[in-house]
């Protein structure tokens, strides 16, 4: 996709109230990967980029709101995963203006990402990695904002306030916009694709992806965004929901016997497997308790590297206690 041919952003662009927009990045799947556009008062602001293929969509995304590229003041990532912080310097290449506002953990991965590559290629392939994620472009170090617990910054007089949230990633943070009482959460508060909709509403399943799941830190930081009393939650994936306290009890829910069933594991010379369809079996039974009457081929389909890469997490996690 050529950024000097953009995509007919109306196939992709989801206008919210408060000036938020959704943005379809493309990755994988329609409805899976968000980046979110801010605009307050002409000044712009991407929360999560996606991956280098998903640059043209962000900046037509752009256009479709009748702004330049020297409007966008910052891109803000919520943490430095390939599908959040990929196409971050590609991105700010075209963006004159902008500070990339990044985790200190994650700040050095963005100005130099040949380690980053290097662990994504050990894990996908060379293949793999060249047709999902291209290759990362570095951001010069001036133009990088390391966020501390509690920072604010300004959007066109609009405040954005970070908050460290660990759990997921120790490179994580949630950012807190009081115009829209909503807090662009990344992966801390889960995952909630569209195509999981259950007759009671939206339906989320946890993210422990490794290498960094923690569960006593996970708790902390759902407690913690709670207590802002937050009307909305902004997911990477995906997109805006409401009913936060719903949301975090039917995640810290699954992730709690997701534990349970780890340390009854994890000494199980055939843990990997055991985990996965213990895994598998938490979430379909918590979709049909919610009502989901689609197929089991079909949530398997949608569930199947999300277990696959929460099986990875809890495993890493379970090794480091062991240590």
């Amino acid at each position: 996709m050529s950024i000097d041919s953009p995509p007919d952003p109306r196939q992709f662009v989801q206008p919210l109230d408060h000036g938020i927009s959704v943005i379809d990045t493309g990755f994988v799947r329609e409805l899976f990967d968000a980046s979110h556009l801010i605009v307050a008062n002409g000044r712009a602001a991407y929360v999560d980029t996606g991956t280098n293929n998903s640059v043209p969509r962000l900046l037509a995304a752009l256009a479709f709101h009748g702004l330049d590229r020297d409007a966008v003041d910052y891109v803000i990532l919520t943490h430095v995963h390939l599908d959040h912080a990929g196409g971050a310097g590609l991105l700010m290449q075209h963006l004159p203006n902008a500070t990339l506002v990044v985790h200190p953990r994650g700040a050095r991965h963005m100005i130099d990402p040949a380690k980053l590559m290097a662990g994504v290629r050990a894990v996908y392939g060379a293949d793999v990695t060249a047709r999902d994620y291209g290759e990362l472009v570095p951001v010069a170090a001036d133009r990088v904002l390391e966020t501390h617990d509690d920072l604010v910054i300004e959007l066109g007089g609009r405040p954005l306030r970070f908050a460290d949230t660990p759990g997921h990633a120790l490179h994580h943070h949630c950012i807190w916009d009081e115009a829209s009482r909503g807090w662009f959460t990344g992966d801390t508060l889960g995952i909630a694709y569209p195509a999981l909709t259950t007759p009671l509403g939206t339906h989320v399943i946890p993210a422990t992806a490794p290498v960094q799941f923690d569960w006593q830190a996970l708790h902390a930081s759902v407690e913690r965004i709670l207590q802002s009393q937050p009307k909305l939650l902004y997911l990477t994936h995906y997109g805006a929901v409401g009913e936060p306290e719903n949301i975090a009890a039917q995640l810290l829910t699954q992730i709690d016997a997701m534990v349970k069933v780890g340390r009854e594991l994890a000494t199980a010379p055939d843990r990997h497997t055991r985990l996965k369809a213990a895994f598998q079996d938490i979430y379909m039974s918590e979709l049909r308790r919610c009502g989901s009457s689609d197929s089991d081929e079909n949530l398997h389909a949608l569930l199947a590297t999300d277990v696959e890469l929460n099986a990875q997490g809890v495993g890493v996690w379970l090794d480091k206690k062991k240590q």
